[in-house]
């Protein structure tokens, strides 16, 4: 329990490590920026200049109010009618008793795989966590100066940058659109 306690990247102490297959490897690191903002200070309003502001809001809820509201058909929740066709029913595949055990046996290859995969990484992170224990004993037998920067959070770490396999290659030459696009949004009249 105490090398879980032990500082692992140098900023946060490990509390404890989930057991699971379907989460990330525990090897990899992932960090977000620290986002430091402070509230905005209120200026200061001219009571008479807040008054006409209120005054302009009623005058335009009242014009609002006057022009009834505008209907416009929302075709997400119109299904198209050939839905509707009582002669479209969706075939049950019947799987043969030969499909349906592969399948079971895969899932189970694949359950088996994952798992080995899983204490492979739970044993690298022991490993690398007694290693650091013991290198830290060793280390404040030495010096204890040297012990107490070890155990200083690792700045050199930060901003991270990683940069991992792509979906598909690069287009040699392509130049990307900034910021253009079709506009479909349908504009309804009434």
């Amino acid at each position: 329990m105490l090398a879980r306690q032990v500082l692992l990247s140098g900023c946060r102490p490990v509390s404890s490590v989930r057991h699971s297959h379907w989460i990330t490897s525990g090897v990899s690191l992932k960090t977000s920026v620290p986002l430091r903002a402070e509230p905005k200070k209120k200026k200061k309003v001219d009571p008479r200049r807040e008054l006409m502001v209120k005054e302009r809001l009623k005058k335009k809820v009242k014009k609002l109010e006057k022009i009834p509201p505008e209907l416009i058909p929302i075709e997400d929740f119109i299904p198209p009618v050939k839905y509707f066709d009582e002669n479209r029913v969706r075939i049950h595949l019947k799987l043969s008793f030969e499909e349906i055990e592969r399948r079971a046996l895969l899932l189970k290859e694949w359950s088996r795989y994952k798992n080995s995969q899983h204490q492979a990484d739970m044993t690298a992170i022991e490993g690398a966590l007694l290693a650091q224990t013991q290198a830290l004993k060793e280390l404040q037998l030495e010096s204890e100066e040297l012990y107490k920067t070890a155990l200083g959070p690792d700045c050199s770490l930060f901003p991270f940058q990683r940069h991992g396999p792509c979906y598909t290659p690069p287009v040699q030459n392509q130049e990307a659109p900034y910021g253009k696009y079709n506009n479909i949004t349908r504009v309804y009249t009434q």
